[in-house]
């Protein structure tokens, strides 16, 4: 026989189903049955899954004018009373969402970053890149800091092709494509919207769509291309067909309206045994009324619960392994760590040894030599002397220049942005590619160590766009974002194929760079297609 555990359970997953297919309202009725049940059974943290999933499906409705404090309020006291880290995040989500509906931005980044921390503590990584997502969506939206929103977008995309977290990756690819609409850049929105589309989306398929054809009749037609914006409206209004949003809502407030009264007739008649019978009653007509669906679907739910607890266990074994590993990779990378810091202080003191050998030996010599070539002045050939003088002249101060700039480096009298600026600046002169540097927040200098090795990353990889890339324009961007220097090279040559790079087979020097950039605890991104130029960007901690 069906119990009332098995129908609620049924009921939720019923109501999933229905939300990752667009049927809200039908989802919404069944999941508020699967709690009332659930209510009934006292079973609190089912009680809470069902208020997390309600929550999702009320935040996927537009214009829903909908009072959800009650919801919030049962889950923030089950969160705090039972320590459920993924209840919390759900409370906490929603008030970031609600101080951004009331253009509180600050506090709504507050309340993200709170959840990144939650997740981090999780070690779940996934969860940090969604919400790194969301820290970008506020500083679009509502503090129109475009650069910054960016930036968070293109941190997560990693992680989002690490896991093949496809659905995600489609909205953040739609993500920049707004925001490179918003900086009038129409050819980078496009591609970026073309992307989102491209993706294959298991969930909320339709709605999706919708978005993504919208957003890019808008960009063609702000382009003047009316052709391909006529195209994509027209496919938009054929999805919007297929969707009523106004007829969901409908029903989803008759169904709150119908969940509301039902709660006080409940509590009006609690002490009338009466009525308690004839519920229980109704319950096991309506139970009876199921049970041959049930019995289909709960065989299949059973089944599905078995191989879920099974694969829970084998994670857990494969994540106590994992930490074994972790712990020998950690001692691998100290000793690897050890040895890049042997490796530079190796160089520095080379390169102090041959620039004192420079300046005290050959600079010496070359002087003596200049005394004697003067006793030539007296001979009979005065021209001789004159050119010879010349050619002394000039090696001596060679060398002087060539040890000055070995011993104190362009870095220490200069700073970071200035070496790159002149090292743009020569390369450009040449005729072959020009080299543009763009700088945001680099009014104070960094440490000069710092500043040392990241100049020389720059260099490596812009040494490769010369010698492998074959383009024509380059652009060195550095910005400071307090916390974390973001350094990105873009270029408009060949390009290759990213997943030819692996870690044992590296190449244009990418291993030696990587490993300057492990070194400072940042990580390196590239992004690159063939015949569309490259893209990479490095993310260093300060």
């Amino acid at each position: 026989m069906i119990t009332m555990n098995d129908k609620a359970t049924w009921l939720y997953y019923y109501g999933l189903c229905k939300f990752k297919t667009d049927h809200h309202d039908s989802a919404y009725k069944h999941v508020l049955n699967s709690k009332i049940l659930f209510k009934e059974l006292k079973r609190e943290k089912d009680i809470a899954d069902c208020n997390i999933l309600l929550l999702n499906i009320l935040s996927h409705q537009n214009d829903l004018e909908f009072e959800k404090s009650n919801i919030l309020s049962e889950l923030e006291n089950y969160a705090f009373k039972d320590k459920d880290t993924l209840a919390l995040i759900s409370v906490y989500q929603e008030i970031a969402i609600n101080y951004l509906d009331n253009k509180k931005s600050r506090e709504s980044l507050k309340y993200f970053r709170k959840i990144i921390s939650l997740y981090e503590i999780l070690g779940d990584s996934l969860g940090v890149a969604h919400h790194n997502m969301n820290i970008g969506t506020v500083y679009y939206s509502s503090i129109k800091k475009h650069d910054s929103a960016l930036f968070y977008a293109k941190k997560s995309v990693p992680i989002l092709m690490k896991h093949k977290d496809y659905q995600n990756l489609s909205y953040n690819y739609n993500n920049q494509g707004q925001y490179y609409k918003t900086l009038k850049e129409y050819k980078s929105a496009i591609e970026y919207y073309k992307k989102a589309d491209s993706l294959t989306l298991k969930e909320f398929k339709v709605k999706s769509k919708v978005i993504f054809y919208e957003n890019m009749s808008e960009v063609f037609l702000l382009s003047e291309d009316y052709k391909n914006a006529a195209f994509y409206l027209d496919k938009l209004n054929i999805l919007k067909d297929s969707i009523n949003d106004t007829k969901q809502n409908i029903a989803i407030s008759e169904i709150k309206e119908q969940y509301d009264n039902a709660t006080l007739r409940a509590e009006k008649a609690e002490s009338e045994a009466s009525r308690l019978e004839s519920e229980a009653k109704r319950i096991q007509n309506r139970n009876l009324l199921f049970s041959a669906l049930g019995l289909i679907l709960f065989g299949s739910i059973t089944f599905y619960l078995i191989q879920k607890n099974t694969k829970r266990k084998q994670k857990l074994a494969e994540q106590e392994k994992e930490l074994e590993t972790q712990k020998l990779s950690t001692v691998l990378k100290e000793q690897e760590l050890m040895a890049i810091d042997a490796m530079i202080e190796g160089q520095e003191k080379e390169r102090q040894r041959i620039a004192n050998d420079l300046h005290d030996d050959l600079g010496g010599l070359m002087a003596t030599v200049k005394l004697h070539f003067n006793a030539l002045k007296d001979k009979k050939s005065p021209e001789l002397y004159d050119k010879t003088n010349i050619l002394i002249d000039e090696a001596y101060e060679k060398v002087r220049s060539v040890a000055h700039a070995k011993n104190s480096g362009v870095i220490a009298k200069q700073g970071l942005l200035k070496a790159v600026s002149n090292m743009a600046e020569k390369i450009s002169a040449s005729n072959k590619i020009s080299i543009n540097v763009l700088d945001h927040g680099l009014e104070n200098r960094l440490e000069n160590s710092l500043e040392l090795t990241i100049f020389r990353i720059i260099q490596e990889l812009i040494t490769n766009v010369i010698k492998h890339a074959d383009a024509s324009e380059a652009s060195i961007h550095i910005t400071n974002h307090e916390d974390s220097l973001n350094i990105m090279i873009e270029d408009n040559g060949k390009g290759f194929n990213p997943s030819q790079i692996t870690k044992t087979k590296k190449g244009m020097g990418i291993s030696s760079i990587d490993k300057r950039v492990e070194h400072l605890n940042g990580t390196m991104t590239i992004e690159s297609e063939p015949n569309k130029g490259t893209n990479i960007i490095i993310d260093i901690p300060l």
